[in-house]
């Protein structure tokens, strides 16, 4: 470089071609730099958008470059569960057997989402099989007929479909609930074994003692935890209850934490209550019903107590219609108290912990995972999870796989895995601990008996809640509500979630006006799906899988509770 100073000021002028061109483009950059610096800017923030992603990448993914089998699995369960147990089964398989596995995710939605999409699919299998390899006519009443559990035996497409070896490219459903998973089982898409070896029925002739009730048992409080035919199986416990802030609470005047379900009713809570859409999530849908059934087994025992003229053999049949009233009736009041209905349950323990709501209701593993993250160094938490003492049974999420699975050994060896001793371990034990999760706890209840000793629960995040001792205070009786299941989620919705504007504000008008009886009458006026009415004619409509006739009666019931919330509002607002 040059100096030239004849100008009194230094330039420093390129002595080569190229070193005159890097000088020109860097003066030129410069300039332009300057001239579209809000330009530059906005290009640089898109670029790193762009290559964000790519630099931020984990270095450990559950997705190898290469990999010699895949498993597929269908789950509704959240992120960190399908992490730890994906990592953890491509470890074991590979020190098993050699073998380099890619567990392949498959996370369409919520449990209901996940039924829609295998009753969809293995639909559209079967008429491929139906129509190409059996060379028959595709008609509307072989849809309807082939997934169908109570088509008759000699149903030639429904018997044409358990004989087939159909799949739909999933090999494992994992996760929901046992109601769920006893209807995929009924309609065939579960299956024990894909060939011999395989399945559970393989697992039960390796592991004879997991399958007794020492150690998973058939059923528990009345629950079912495993099915009889060894299609489904469950693998962790759950509870539902109530997940609540103490600082919000405290600050609408209410001193206590709550206890039961009851305590959600309390008109303090207007606008407080977080809550999930049932017909977005069956867990939610099952809290409801324990709610349900509690109030059924308190009206029995008060009509025990006080039986009137109720003979000894009518108390029952009364407690279960008046229970069924009182608790659609308490349902009716935590639903006006709510500010939403959310698509996803995982929202409320959030809004709670961020004190966007006060209260909700919630599985268990939420609640506690949430009391966890906000536990302060002396060991409180502003955020408190209960299990309403007797108004909760102890439930399964389970496991199972499904019919036509690609790789049914693979499957099984997934099943056998979560069942043992090492996948047991990540359900409930604490970071750090030997065998336990790797990077987030996932407090979750084994489902093994056997594992609720002194010496290993001394390793869990929740060894102290032994749910087979809790399961004793209460009994799910599945003959009183589980006919009714579908047709409880179909309630909530017409009594609830379409009417949620008018019910919120009738009872705002209630509780200005001190509830006057004549309004609170009209607001609780259930004539029109009572016990006998839901288990008739609602359950046939539902179970008719006619949506035509199901939205006409959404829209008849919809309308009708609508008028007696505007009717309700009236009556109040005149003191009547």
């Amino acid at each position: 470089m040059t100096d030239n100073t004849s100008s009194g000021k230094k330039h420093f002028l390129p002595e080569s071609p190229a070193s005159a061109w890097i000088y020109t483009t860097m003066t030129f950059s410069f300039h332009l730099l300057q001239r579209w610096r809000k330009e530059a800017c906005i290009a640089a923030a898109m670029l790193a958008t762009l290559v964000g992603p790519f630099l931020l990448k984990p270095k450990e993914t559950s997705a190898p470059v290469q990999f010699d089998r895949r498993i597929v699995i269908v789950t509704p369960h959240h992120e960190r569960i399908r992490d730890e147990f994906g990592r953890g089964f491509a470890r074991h398989w590979q020190a098993k057997t050699g073998e380099k596995i890619f567990v392949d995710w498959r996370v369409p939605g919520g449990t209901s989402e996940i039924a829609m999409m295998l009753k969809s699919e293995f639909t559209a299998a079967f008429q491929q099989h139906w129509t190409r390899a059996l060379g028959k006519v595709w008609t509307a009443e072989v849809a309807q007929s082939c997934l169908n559990a109570k088509a008759a035996g000699t149903d030639p497409a429904r018997v044409a479909f358990l004989k087939s070896n159909v799949g739909i490219g999933i090999d494992v459903f994992f996760g929901g609930g046992g109601f769920d998973f006893q209807i995929q089982a009924d309609s065939g898409t579960l299956v024990s074994q894909s060939k011999s070896g395989t399945g559970l029925a393989a697992i039960r002739q390796r592991h004879e003692d997991w399958f007794t009730e020492a150690i998973i048992p058939e059923k528990t409080g009345g629950e079912p935890f495993r099915d009889s035919q060894d299609r489904w199986c469950g693998t962790c416990l759950s509870s539902f209850g109530i997940v609540f802030n103490r600082d919000v609470l405290r600050r609408l005047g209410i001193e206590k934490d709550p206890t039961q379900w009851r305590d959600l009713a309390d008109p303090r809570l207007r606008g407080m209550v977080a809550l999930a859409d049932p017909g977005r999530s069956s867990s939610v849908t099952k809290a409801f019903e324990m709610l349900i059934q509690q109030a059924m087994q308190q009206s029995i025992a008060r009509l025990t107590r006080e039986p009137g003229t109720l003979k000894p053999g009518e108390i029952e049949a009364a407690g279960i219609r008046l229970g069924w009233v009182e608790g659609l009736k308490l349902i009716q009041c935590i639903s006006a108290n709510s500010r939403y209905y959310s698509d996803t349950s995982t929202k409320i323990p959030l809004d709670v912990m961020r004190g966007d709501a006060a209260a909700g209701m919630c599985i268990d593993f939420y609640g506690r995972t949430t009391e966890e993250m906000v536990r302060r160094k002396d060991g409180s938490s502003r955020v408190g999870f209960i299990m309403p003492f007797g108004g909760t049974s102890i439930s399964v999420d389970p496991i199972a796989m499904l019919r036509g699975a690609p790789e049914p050994e693979l499957a099984t060896g997934f099943m056998e895995y979560v069942l043992s001793d090492e996948g047991q371990r990540l359900w409930g034990f604490r970071v750090g601990v030997l065998g336990g999760p790797e990077k987030s706890a996932l407090r979750r209840l084994p489902v093994r008996r056997d594992f609720y000793k002194p010496e290993l629960t001394a390793l869990m995040s929740d060894g102290s809640e032994m749910p087979y001792e809790k399961a004793k205070a209460f009994t799910y009786h599945p003959e009183w509500t589980g006919p009714a299941f579908s047709a409880i989620r179909f309630l909530i919705r017409v009594l609830c979630v379409d009417t949620h504007e008018e019910q919120r504000f009738a009872w705002q008008c209630l509780i200005e006006t001190d509830f006057p009886p004549l309004a609170g009458k009209v607001f609780h006026d259930l004539q029109s799906v009572r016990y006998e009415t839901t288990l008739g004619k609602i359950s046939k409509v539902i179970r008719s899988r006619d949506k035509i006739a199901e939205t006409q009666l959404a829209r008849q019931l919809g309308d009708t509770f609508r008028g007696n919330y505007h009717l309700a509002a009236d009556l109040a607002r005149r003191g009547n």
